[in-house]
């Protein structure tokens, strides 16, 4: 089976022709003028390390600040890099003081590795991860509301909950579950993972107390670069990972908050650096700019998700309001056994990649053997990639179930 013919934008990236990618939202894809930018910056940094580091840097970091909070809806200054979402949930978990018997809230649509940092503070603090079961296939956003709800109890301290999950690509009323869990005394972590240039974004108008995202999917940064958004009356109580020589530093034009994160140790800053000219080149892709682009990538994985339910003979599992750029269906179950050797080991997905070339997630949830299939709709996919995914797997599903 020979891959369909490119988008007209595949150029722009240095994605393997011979591949078909349904799957943009695991680790994104960065284009080539942004990796020239960034490789010029490297370049920069390399020929003078320490006027780039210690006399370039701040500056160069508060431009970049300034355009992904133009892009997300934020004061710049409650913004900081980190190298990825879950380092920014991370941060605020590990910065918070739980006590014996505080309830720590999230959902079973959670991400792993978050739901795992969940986990570790609560061990620690003697606290309890409380999970409410959200329904899928799902009859719409207030179902969302409804199961978070019902998990809240005068003990609840805290809320991590996607923007859009990353298992079943649903899109929840984030800005809906902010208000009416404030309205109960709780605050909200929000992992914004794959909401960042998916969605338009008002962080400020969504008020969560936290707000961590990725840059290096659907934004199409180069990796290793998110960032942590806190909300101005509780940026006190919220520290790095490392704590380095902001620390101690005492200015009366910064605060304490962007003199910690801004400087944990000598790391690569190009990809932070780098946003701004992804925003740019990115978003002159299509006339309408990002608008367009989000508009694009939602109707393709709309379009896909039909024809992928249509079949494998099943209705679409969520409505149309709740998706975004991904879309998962649920599968014919897999081995009953668990994941013991990381993401990705479906043997159907092995199927797909080495027999036809479809690069395209399965996905154990809510546990082995209940699985998902995911697909992702980015500017380099085209009606055809789903096209081929569909005539591939029904006949493997059949040959694994054989």
């Amino acid at each position: 089976m020979s891959p369909p013919a490119p988008s007209s934008h595949a150029a722009l990236w240095t994605l393997d022709p011979g591949v078909t990618y349904l799957n943009h939202g695991a680790f994104g894809a960065c284009p080539r003028p942004v990796l020239a930018f960034q490789q010029e910056l490297r370049a920069r940094l390399e020929r003078q390390p320490v006027q780039f580091m210690s006399r370039d840097l701040e500056g160069l970091l508060d431009e970049a600040r300034a355009a992904v909070g133009a892009f997300v809806g934020a004061v710049p200054s409650d913004l900081v890099f980190v190298p990825n979402a879950t380092s920014g949930v991370n941060a605020v978990l590990r910065s918070l003081v739980f006590a014996p018997g505080d309830e720590l809230l999230t959902t079973d649509h959670a991400y792993g590795a978050c739901r795992n940092a969940l986990h570790f503070v609560a061990e620690r603090s003697r606290a309890t991860v409380v999970t409410a079961n959200v329904p899928f296939p799902i009859g719409g956003p207030d179902a969302v509301i409804a199961a978070v709800l019902a998990r809240v109890t005068s003990r609840t301290r805290l809320a991590l909950l996607d923007h859009v999950t990353s298992p079943t690509g649903l899109v929840f009323p984030i800005a809906e579950l902010v208000r009416v869990l404030a309205e109960r005394g709780v605050e909200t972590l929000v992992d914004g993972a794959h909401a960042v240039a998916m969605l338009p974004l008002d962080l400020s108008a969504i008020g969560a107390a936290y707000y961590a995202g990725n840059c290096h999917k659907w934004l199409c940064a180069p990796k290793s670069v998110g960032f942590l958004h806190v909300r101005r009356d509780v940026q006190e109580f919220v520290r790095p990972l490392a704590i380095s020589h902001g620390a101690r530093l005492k200015r009366s034009d910064r605060s304490r908050f962007l003199m910690e994160f801004d400087w944990t140790g000598t790391v690569d800053p190009t990809a932070a650096l780098s946003i701004p000219e992804a925003i740019r080149v990115v978003g002159a892709a299509l006339p309408g700019g990002w608008p367009a682009i989000r508009e694009h990538n939602r109707n393709l994985a709309l379009a896909g998700r039909r024809l992928l339910a249509e079949t494998l003979g099943i209705p679409e599992p969520a409505p149309a309001s709740m998706i975004g750029s991904l879309a998962a269906l649920p599968i014919a179950d897999g081995p009953d056994t668990p994941q013991t050797s990381g993401l990705y080991r479906d043997a159907l997905q092995d199927a797909l990649r080495e027999e036809t070339g479809i690069e395209v997630p399965i996905v154990s949830w809510p546990a082995p053997p209940r699985r998902l299939i995911r697909i992702a709709a980015a500017l380099y996919n085209t009606m055809a990639d789903y096209e081929r995914l569909a005539v591939a797997l029904p006949a493997l599903m059949a040959r694994a179930a054989a």
